[in-house]
């Protein structure tokens, strides 16, 4: 089974062929429609399943029933079995299945390979519908089947879009359609097929939202009243957003200013530690074999001194934690295991002490490396710099350390209704809460940022303020004007008048549906612009969902994403159409079996941010079905924990 890729179209391909399922074959066509169904420029899609049977109705039915009922699939590409041989039965097969048959593919593949064979003529290719399922029959041989699948394929996606109900793709497809026009050109004759010129280029794999025309935003009762951008999925959005991004060079920073820093590259130990044998304990320095009794007091050995003394029989010096032992001495006896015999100097001076314990050699001595061997790696690529870290890099001398470079990031926010909240609130406006939210969490994040203020709702000011948070930032934050609004002027802005890369206007997420992303390139450099829904909870949301591992990526992080673990809900949950995200409260201390609990912070709206403060998480909740309308009390489901 092939990994997800950029999109939706789930596709499975079945050989059917004798030879092949006894292995007596090699299989060709089945590998080969993978690379062509799997081609970004092409129908780009993600294939889930493949398989080869034998030229057997009940295995063929099988598979089809199994592939479009159990596993869903989008698209099931058949090859072989289609020709006029006793046993070429993938038509019957194919039609025992089918709910509506879709006699135009199968007119296309057969008009398209007239004009290469008249053999042709003996394909009895079958192609239908079955619940959510398109099901397309292609020849056996290698030619034969590419050629076919090319003759469809500018088709498939517009076909998969009306079996999947995605509304918004289907308008904007029917609506260039419609503003083409009829297409000049002689008529009589035959005419090549060309199918893609006849279609619009429509976000299906990589969700490539460019070619979707605005309206003209000052003519308000001529604007659209169903959003012209596709929703996809949160995982294909994320997705877009992680290709997008680049990890940043690394620099060279001072230690002083490393903390949560990544590291670039790995860090050896350039010295060992301890760097000469030194004591582990107040007392004195001694000769094992001397044994206990009355020794006399040399001098003493001081943490920071380099002794130049050395120890002879019968003797002992004194030492302090940390000090260097002085030649010829192989033990230490901490003071605790020794009495005074003779003082001098009014008790300044020891002249002769009494060692109570017998000593061992090595005894409270730290060996040279005994903590750290040179050469040790200390840190790895992609380690995050916290306060231990730092200060074993100290420990051994390292005060330039290569790290990643942080972007900087713009923050904005726009409406007209909106007050700084220094300011005195005017009737019918809100104090900026979203600004301070988003800055506070980047310098949480130890993120440098650019505060770009509050932008009014005119194309003009929203093109000024952008260009001017491009010039001075890596990654531009937005919160409000993304929705269906009259005066929510973000997209336009963005792919109209700065000729931004638009890769999606919309996600199927709640909350959070109307949050964009694009890229932009300002005087030879990529920026990013996240341009999040204006209500606060939906602009936290999708902040920790796409900003936050977007910068954690360019960061260094080897593992941008929020961690999510597994918690039992508290109560019954009502699921919603859309997958959600519901902020809740995760409480280890009452759990039994170290699972933790999950409490719900209240009403879900989007816009009371107060249901943020007991949150340390967020449920994330799948969308309802036939079968399932609640999550029962008790249940696991998964978590993304915002903080411990």
């Amino acid at each position: 089974m092939a990994s997800t890729k950029r999109n939706t179209i789930r596709v499975g391909i079945l050989t059917v062929s004798d030879t092949c399922s006894r292995k007596e074959a090699v299989d060709k066509s089945g590998p080969n429609l993978k690379k062509l169904a799997e081609d970004t420029d092409g129908l780009d899609g993600v294939i889930v399943a493949t398989g080869i049977v034998p030229d057997e109705i009940s295995n063929i039915k099988e598979t089809l029933l199994e592939w479009s009922d159990v596993k869903e699939l989008d698209l099931i590409l058949t090859t072989g079995g289609t020709g006029f041989a006793d046993r070429d039965v993938t038509p019957e097969a194919t039609k025992s299945v089918l709910e509506k048959e879709a006699p135009g593919l199968a007119m296309v593949m057969l008009m398209g390979s007239l004009k290469i064979t008249p053999l042709a003529v003996l394909s009895r290719s079958v192609c239908g519908i079955r619940k959510r399922t398109l099901i397309v029959n292609l020849p056996g041989s290698l030619k034969g089947s590419q050629e076919c699948f090319g003759f469809v394929q500018p088709s498939l996606s517009h076909a998969i879009q009306l079996l999947k109900g995605e509304r918004a793709c289907v308008k904007a497809t029917h609506k260039e359609l419609a503003a083409s026009g009829p297409q000049p050109g002689p008529l009589p004759g035959p005419q090549p097929i060309n199918m893609v010129s006849n279609l619009p280029t429509v976000s299906h794999g990589h969700h490539n939202c460019q070619k979707i025309r605005h309206h003209d935003v000052e003519k308000v009762a001529r604007r659209p009243r169903d959003s012209i951008y596709p929703v996809i999925p949160l995982k294909d959005a994320l997705k877009i957003v992680m290709d997008h991004t680049p990890v940043l060079q690394p620099e060279v920073v001072d230690i002083n200013d490393a903390l949560a820093r990544i590291v670039a590259e790995e860090i050896k130990a350039p010295i060992s530690l301890p760097p000469f044998r030194n004591s582990i304990k107040d007392g004195y320095a001694v000769l094992a074999s001397d044994g206990p009794g009355v020794r006399q007091v040399m001098s003493d050995a001081i943490a920071g001194d380099a002794p130049d003394l050395e120890l002879i029989p019968g003797h002992v010096i004194r030492i302090t934690t940390g000090a260097p032992i002085p030649k010829g001495a192989d033990a230490v006896v901490q003071v605790e295991d020794t009495e005074l015999v003779e003082e001098a100097d009014d008790g300044r001076r020891e002249v002769s002490i009494k060692i109570l314990s017998t000593p061992t050699t090595g005894q409270d001595i730290r060996p040279i490396g005994s903590d750290l061997q040179e050469g040790t790696m200390l840190v790895g690529p992609g380690s995050k710099l916290s306060p231990p870290e730092l200060g074993l890099l100290a420990s051994v001398g390292i005060t330039k350390i290569k790290c990643y470079r942080r972007p900087v990031v713009g923050v904005c926010s726009t409406g007209n209704e909106l007050t700084e909240p220094s300011e005195e609130l005017p009737p019918g406006h809100i104090y900026d809460s979203n600004r301070i939210t988003m800055l506070a969490t980047l310098l949480e994040m130890n993120v440098p940022t650019v505060d770009v203020g509050i932008t009014p709702d005119t194309v003009q000011a929203t093109k000024d303020v952008l260009l001017k948070a491009a010039s001075q930032s890596d990654v531009i934050v937005t919160t409000g004007g993304v929705s269906m609004g009259e005066k929510d002027l973000l997209k336009y802005v963005l792919s109209e008048e700065l000729k931004a890369t638009l890769h999606f206007g919309r996600i199927f997420i709640k909350p959070g549906k109307p949050t964009t992303f694009c890229t932009f390139e300002y005087e030879g450099a990529k920026k990013l612009f996240f341009s999040l829904p204006g209500n606060p909870v939906s602009g936290i949301v999708t902040f920790n969902h796409f900003v936050l591992p977007c910068l954690r990526r360019m960061m260094g992080y080897t593992n941008p994403h929020l961690k999510r673990i597994k918690c039992r809900v508290m109560a019954d949950l009502k699921l919603d159409p859309r997958p959600e995200f519901q902020r809740a409260h995760l409480d280890w201390q009452s759990a039994e079996d170290g699972v933790p609990l999950a409490s719900t912070t209240g009403n879900q709206i989007s816009s009371r941010l107060i249901s943020m403060l007991q949150a340390n998480a967020l449920l994330a909740l799948p969308s309802q079905s036939d079968q399932q309308k609640m999550i029962p009390k008790g249940s696991l489901v998964e978590a993304v924990v915002l903080r411990l």
